[in-house]
């Protein structure tokens, strides 16, 4: 979502890195370019206009003591950086938990900006986190609402109160309300009550939504908006917060293509902090919304924080340790290990998501590599290390020619495919000795994109890698003459 505005922010402060001594003029040069790229990022104007007045009055007020330092550039980074954050909401908040149970969020958005998945999410991050959610189906008027809920929350394994049909029929106060008892009763710890949204704001919907928040007390109302409708997200939210009112915003569609003006405009517009933030269609792909990384992403310095907390949920610990102590161990990794390693992977997110959390990952050359990446090929490879037997995959050295043949014809693949990867394998076990031994092989190969990790730890997912664009490498030629073959040979 912020990729056009990630190149734009890495232009701007490439041409400052180029100054010596910064002066006043590039302060103002460099804010100048700030502010066109914000504003064609769809950020409200008045945000605009304020963050760069504060980015250049701290920057001119702090000038003496930028000059003294061997690096000036980084200096207006660390004060863009931290103003960014400022826009975005500053310190992560959390929800407020009810001293008393059972804590009661009601979620609250126009129809369309993915609510009801949202109160899905929101449980199942909610119940990961130990507590024991109950979803309440008060949104009895959009067709199916009720339906759709109730599916979410059998997917999940989340109870849910939903003893009107919908579709028009039924008090949506009264669901609420009953919804709180039964949760008492039951003793769940939290609430989640979802309503009804509409095309636009308007009285009724302000109407059903201020009583159903008498009727229930929240204790977070959270407005649901869509990150991909810009600048509209912030009217309908500033018309519902002098409506009804509301304590905090949930940013869903954060992985759309459009320009993310709404989500860098609504905190600082509102004045209410963006609390959680949906990025993907998965019911996983949902977590607290944390300023400073967010704008660290923008910045083009990546969400290292983020990608090592999914790394740390893919991978138990006892899994982690177990591969650690095989490592330091001198015990040989296998293709057993290498397939707990790909699933690890295939739990995280596709690869150019994983990727995209890397520093520079927004720049045009890192992003062209990334979109070349082959999610597919992650499968591929799977089938085929799980078309073997325990003991080919303990030792791959014993597959011969007909045991290839046959683990081609059960995964779907072609013997030249095997055969790649079993090759593959074996140079990243070879890399792995050297590595244990304290040295990182010069000609360690190269993972797609440049990263640094061997093929055959990712299966080989370039696109340009997939049947039918490989080109196998040249053999080269012996000669027929047994002396000048063994001299080639180095006998």
């Amino acid at each position: 979502m912020f990729e056009s505005l990630s190149e734009k922010f890495s232009s701007a402060f490439a041409t400052l890195r180029g100054k010596g001594r910064i002066s006043e003029s590039d302060i103002d040069l460099i804010a100048e370019e700030i502010r066109l790229a914000l504003l064609d990022g769809d950020v409200a104007l008045t945000v605009v206009d304020k963050f760069v007045a504060r980015v250049k009055e701290r920057s001119l007020l702090t000038l003496p003591e930028i000059r003294k330092s061997t690096n000036q550039s980084q200096e207006i980074y660390s004060i863009v950086n931290s103003e960014l954050v400022e826009i975005l909401g500053g310190p992560a908040r959390r929800i407020r938990f009810a001293k008393n149970p059972p804590t009661v969020i009601m979620l609250a958005g126009l129809q369309g900006s993915g609510k009801t998945t949202l109160a899905g999410k929101l449980a199942l991050y909610l119940k990961e986190q130990g507590d024991t959610p109950l979803l309440v189906a008060a949104d009895l008027q959009r067709p199916n609402a009720v339906t759709q809920l109730s599916l979410l929350a059998q997917s999940i394994g989340v109870p849910v109160h939903a003893p009107e049909p919908g579709n028009g029929v039924g008090d949506p106060v009264s669901v609420a309300k009953s919804g709180i008892e039964f949760a008492k009763s039951k003793l769940f710890n939290i609430v989640i009550v979802d309503t009804a949204g509409r095309l636009g704001i308007d009285e009724e919907m302000m109407k059903q939504a201020s009583e159903i928040k008498r009727a229930v007390s929240p204790d977070e109302v959270l407005y649901v908006v869509d990150a991909m409708i810009g600048q509209d997200a912030i009217r309908t939210a500033e018309a519902f917060e002098s409506g009804v009112g509301f304590d905090a915003v949930v940013l869903t569609k954060l992985d759309g293509d459009a320009k993310g003006g709404a989500a860098l405009s609504i905190a600082e517009q509102t004045k209410k902090p963006i609390l959680f933030a949906s990025a993907g269609e998965k019911l996983t792909d949902f977590d607290y919304f944390y300023p400073d990384r967010m704008a660290s992403r923008i910045l083009g310095l990546g969400d290292i924080a983020t990608l090592a907390e999914q790394a740390k949920k893919a991978i138990d610990s006892d899994t982690a340790k177990r591969l650690e102590d095989k490592f330091v161990s001198g015990e040989e990794f296998t293709l057993e290990d290498f397939l707990e390693q790909i699933q690890a992977m295939k739990k995280m997110g596709s690869m150019s998501k994983i990727l995209g959390m890397l520093p520079g990952a927004n720049s045009a050359a890192m992003r062209k590599q990334i979109d070349a990446l082959d999610d597919d090929e992650l499968i591929r490879t799977q089938a085929i290390v799980q078309s073997m037997t325990p003991t080919e995959r303990r030792n791959p050295k014993i597959l011969n020619g007909s045991r290839r043949s046959r683990i081609a014809k059960g995964s779907g693949r072609t013997v030249t495919e095997v055969n790649n990867l079993v090759d593959r394998f074996s140079a990243a076990q070879k890399m792995m000795k050297q590595m244990r031994g304290g040295n990182m092989p010069a000609n360690m190969p190269k993972m797609p994109g440049g990263m640094g990790l061997p093929p055959a730890m990712t299966g080989g997912i370039s696109r340009s890698s997939a049947p039918g664009n490989r080109v196998a490498p040249k053999k080269k030629s012996r000669s027929g003459n047994p002396a000048k073959r063994a001299i080639e040979e180095g006998h």
